[in-house]
Parts: C-alpha cells; structure tokens; sequence
C-alpha cells in the first residue's frame, strides 16, 4: 500500500510539473542576441499588444515573392539566414520573422503570443506594400504552428512547411504516453485541423530519420489537403531545414508557382 501510494504521489508531482512549466518545455527561448547578415536589415515590428520585436529582412529582387519565415525551437534569425540561403542567392525576398521571448525580445513566449508575432510580420509586409499575392508563408517545426495560422488568416500564394506537426499535443502524447496531455496541454497548434481548409498550394518536406517529430506527422498533414505536396527525405532528422537537398526542392516548388 505504501509504496501504490508513494507512486501515486510521484505521479501527481510529474503531472504538475509538466502542466506549469509546459511553457518552459515547449519554448526554451534561447536569448541570444544576432545582428543582421549581409543583405539583410533590421526591423522592428509592433505586435497587437505592444510588444517590439526585432526581424530581420530582405527586400525581393524584381518580379520575387517574399518569404515570411518561421524558425524552429533550436534555430534563431541567425540560423535562419543558413535555412533560407539558397533563396535569398535566388533573389527571393526574406522577412525572417522573430518570436517573443527570444534572441532579446520582450514577451512570454505562447502559442496565441506567437500567433500575434506572426499577424505582426504579415503586417509588416503590408506597409511594404508587398502583397498577400506575391507572399509565401513557410515554417520550420515549431514554426509550422504559426506559418499554418498565417495561411489560414492571410490567405498568402503557398505554403511550405519543413517538419511539422500534426498538432503539438500529438507530439506531446507520443513522448509521455502516461500522462493525459490532451486534458492538461494549454499550447497545441492544431495543424491538421486547420490545414484542410487551406485553398493554396502546399509543399511539405519532412526526413524519415526526424525523432523530435516523426514523419507520419508530415505524411498525415499532407493527406489532409488535395493540394499539398509531400517530399520524404531519406536520412534526414530534425536538421532537414539545413540540408542543401530540402533548399533545393523549395526553390524548384517556388520556381513552379511562376510569379
């Protein structure tokens, strides 16, 4: 009886942890702090509660859609000049787009503050008069939650997402299968639920090697959607953002939409 209770009693500790510091789980938030690359420049951007968030941009070469990127938990704006390389090389335009609570930035990060980042970025790109037609949104893990809310907002001209998820509470229920994590998850990026609505082309990339989110997370994203695109990618994890082979599958999708 005494140790069915002292398991009881642990069980219940890890299940408060888990549920008041989800937070700090889900978004380490690394604040380093990174000045532009060439060629790019710094920008402010006000989110709706008046937060100022530092981006970075890249104004389009004639006749280029602009790029609203997302990054990932463990990349930053710096890593995202590598993710995004071959299309700044192509003259395609890059607003890489920051979170709150990361790299110096004020804010707690959450799924609805990051939701409110994203609006600010879009709406970046509108006093830029850089319109919704000529505005690819594109997310890497983490940053899929926000770019598949964006299309869904803002009806961009495509989609491309590297890694993503279902929803974070999947990811969450496949890594502690003992713990209830649909009842207690406060941060969820429902994907899939979202994604089937979308009326615009979609790519999806994804490596079958990932095991931060498996690949059946990007398989089952693009079954959702008639107009979704799915490329696997063989030995490829969680990095495949990085990898010069899922750049060039990008820029051959873009190159397809004929701007």
């Amino acid at each position: 009886m005494n140790i069915l209770i002292g398991a009881s009693t642990f069980y219940i500790v890890l299940l408060a942890i888990v549920f008041f510091l989800q937070s700090r789980f889900l978004f380490p938030a690394p604040q380093e702090h990174h000045d532009p690359a060439s060629g790019f420049e710094a920008v402010t951007l006000i989110t709706s509660d008046g937060l100022e968030l530092t981006g970075h941009w890249r104004e389009a070469g004639a006749g280029k859609p602009t790029i609203v990127w997302f990054h990932g938990n463990a990349s930053s704006l710096a890593g995202s000049v590598y993710e995004t390389r071959l299309l700044a090389s192509k003259g395609y335009g890059l607003l890489l787009a920051p979170y709150r609570g990361y790299g110096g930035n004020p804010g707690e990060p959450s799924e609805q503050g990051f939701y409110r980042d994203g609006r600010s970025a879009m709406e970046f790109l509108e006093i830029q008069s850089v319109p919704n037609t000529m505005t690819i949104v594109a997310g890497n893990s983490i940053g899929s939650g926000t770019a598949v809310q964006m299309a869904s907002e803002f009806t961009p001209a495509g989609l491309f997402l590297i890694a993503p998820f279902t929803s974070l509470t999947d990811v969450a229920s496949e890594a502690l299968p003992i713990f209830p994590v649909q009842l207690i998850m406060r941060h969820r990026f429902e994907n899939a639920r979202k994604i089937s609505s979308l009326e615009l082309p979609i790519l999806i990339l994804h490596g079958n090697a990932d095991d931060v989110v498996p690949l059946t997370h990007g398989q089952n994203l693009a079954a959702r959607n008639a107009e979704a695109e799915f490329i696997a990618f063989e030995g490829a994890g969680h990095d495949l953002s990085f990898w010069q082979e899922a750049q060039q599958a990008q820029l051959e999708w873009l190159e397809r939409l004929k701007f």
